[in-house]
């Protein structure tokens, strides 16, 4: 049990740190929107992470194989994430900021449950999430015998490990608030919402071109180890 639990810390801190929409949309609205708004945000994903996990684990392998490598839910997400962030780009434009500090609104329930919800889709809409926790399924799942109360302990401590190190994450973001002035929030959000496009397009493009992705990922995999050290 123990040993699961020390094997499993070291996964979450890599989901924690794993750049990716999530991660620069947590920070954003951390040192934008507070602590609790990103606590808000961060339960969606996590939510979508256990989603995910139960479909990993109830499923079989070679659906769950045909699933994550089918190339339309590759193009849906990367549409949907593509136009999210084209239209969070295209919004900004349209509110260019002043020079004076804007009136810091107080969220509301609503408002907390709409970002959870956020959190929730950005996260389900990118099939390699799936795929990651498949792998995690396949490779650590016959070490502990299939077994549901190590698989619970240990998936369980993943999740449990990122939403700890994102609560420092946050707090650190956070202190970021008295900094931000509405041009350099502006300029923030405006970084974030082509990040996100980035990332729809890199979606898209596994779905047009998922041979031409494989070799290209093999090739620099062989590159690497021969680059010397400095």
């Amino acid at each position: 049990m123990f040993q699961d639990i020390f094997t499993a810390i070291p996964l979450g801190f890599f989901l924690a740190f794993l750049l990716g929409p999530v991660f620069f949309v947590l920070l954003e609205t951390a040192a934008i929107k507070g602590f609790r708004a990103a606590l808000s945000f961060d339960i969606g994903v996590i939510l979508a992470d256990a989603i995910f996990l139960l479909i990993a684990y109830f499923s079989t392998s070679k659906l769950l194989e045909r699933i994550k490598d089918d190339p339309a839910l590759f193009i849906f997400g990367g549409v949907i994430m593509t136009t999210y962030g084209v239209m969070a780009f295209m919004k900004l434009k349209k509110a260019l900021p002043q020079e004076e500090q804007p009136e810091i609104r107080k969220l509301s329930k609503s408002d907390y449950i709409g970002l959870a919800v956020k959190g929730f889709l950005l996260n389900f809409i990118n099939i390699g999430v799936l795929g990651f926790w498949l792998g995690l399924i396949i490779v650590f799942g016959p070490k502990m015998d299939m077994q549901p109360n190590r698989l619970l302990v240990f998936f369980g401590t993943v999740l449990a490990t990122y939403l700890v190190v994102d609560v420092f994450k946050m707090l650190l973001a956070k202190k970021l608030n008295h900094k931000l002035t509405p041009v350099r929030i502006f300029n923030f959000k405006r970084i974030i919402s082509i990040i996100i496009i980035i990332f729809g397009v890199i979606l898209i493009s596994q779905g047009l071109f998922p041979s031409e992705l494989d070799a290209l990922k093999h090739e620099l995999e062989e590159r690497i180890p021969e680059t010397p050290l400095k």
